[in-house]
């Protein structure tokens, strides 16, 4: 299981239903990419830190360990903004203005990918993949990311278990080595999960799957009081922005 996944589990929203946590997290998601980025994301970007390490009690170490990778998503896609290529003053050269846009980039990117794991630090997949059926999203479709968020993980396993293996058979000791153990952890792990997809298919088979996986779904109900407070929050992140966007800029 990925870190992301235990802190979910154990998260003090476990028992919410995703629909609470869904108008909280993605909302703040939508208003990082609709606001003006300054300083709409940067009120964006805080509010969601705020109640990432508050409220949800996310553990700032575990929250920064997840955020860090979309973060650096994040600079690099800034770095082209910085330059242009061709004309009068050479070949490469900094952009006018650049400094500014990625900045804005930044702004609206990060916030937004804070939004996102505001969502996944408090929302298993296993309570909310079984949900969208009832949402109108096909079974069939459903059932495949289930399988699929299962066999990620057993596959995961598997990698981290060959390479523990290697290792302890020196196989990182010279650079020839790394890529003979790098060659033989690709070749095995296909054929490991291609030999557990095949179990899988017969597992199923014997136990009557007739396209439809049911599994048990813990009971939660859409609370209005969490769903309000979430609207409220967002109106007034949005206000304050407008408020804010003149005399700050």
């Amino acid at each position: 299981m990925l870190p992301i996944d235990a802190a979910a589990h154990s998260s003090r929203w476990r028992r919410r239903h995703p629909v609470d946590k869904a108008v909280l997290g993605l909302g703040l998601t939508a208003l990082a990419i609709s606001l003006p980025p300054w300083p709409g994301a940067a009120l964006v970007l805080l509010t969601a830190l705020t109640v990432l390490l508050g409220p949800a009690g996310v553990p700032g170490r575990r929250l920064w360990r997840a955020y860090r990778v979309p973060l650096g998503f994040c600079l690099t896609g800034t770095l082209p903004l910085l330059v242009q290529v061709g004309g009068p003053d050479g070949f490469v050269t900094l952009a006018g203005g650049g400094p500014v846009r990625a900045g804005e980039l930044l702004l609206r990117t990060s916030a937004a990918s804070l939004g996102v794991l505001l969502f996944a630090f408090t929302t298993p997949m296993s309570d909310l993949l079984p949900r969208l059926v009832k949402a109108g999203v096909p079974a069939p479709v459903v059932d495949v990311a289930m399988v699929t968020y299962r066999m990620s993980f057993l596959l995961l396993d598997s990698v981290r278990r060959i390479r523990e293996a290697q290792a302890a058979r020196l196989g990182h000791t010279t650079r020839a080595a790394t890529w003979r153990s790098l060659a033989g952890l690709g070749a095995i792990a296909f054929v490991r999960a291609f030999d557990r997809a095949a179990r899988l298919q017969t597992g199923l088979a014997g136990r009557g799957y007739d396209g439809t996986l049911r599994v048990l779904v813990p009971e939660a109900r859409v609370s209005p009081r969490f769903t309000a407070a979430s609207v409220a929050l967002l109106a007034a992140v949005t206000a304050l922005t407008f408020v804010l966007e003149r005399p700050l800029t």
